[in-house]
């Protein structure tokens, strides 16, 4: 796990990791989701709002070309400043279905929508 913490928090700052592309598996994508993704009507959204603009487009592009995701980029304004977050569309649910649903708590399925 220090392994681990070590690469999201060099010098005590989150980021996404250069090497995401090989960390994120069936199973860490699982965990992304139980912890950070959020049901929508048409998708998912993925709070990625502490991470800069940099880290979130990495997260992203692992996604798309990892997972063949279609994803785009979401930004909400707070407190004077942009944040960014990963919008997985409708059409790409399903096969975020079939990737992660094998590695989800039976609590958190909800969040894959139907």
């Amino acid at each position: 796990m220090t392994e681990l913490h070590s690469l999201f928090y060099p010098n005590g700052v989150k980021i996404i990791p250069s090497n995401i592309y090989e960390l994120l598996t069936p199973i860490a994508l699982a965990h992304l989701i139980m912890g950070d993704g959020a049901a929508r009507p048409h998708g998912l959204i993925i709070c990625t709002n502490s991470y800069s603009i940099q880290d979130v487009v990495l997260l992203m592009n692992t996604l798309i070309i990892r997972y063949r995701l279609d994803c785009n980029l979401h930004l909400k304004r707070q407190n004077n400043q942009i944040e960014y977050m990963i919008y997985i569309r409708q059409h790409s649910m399903p096969l975020l279905r079939t990737i992660i649903s094998p590695h989800m708590h039976s609590s958190m399925v909800y969040k894959l929508g139907n």
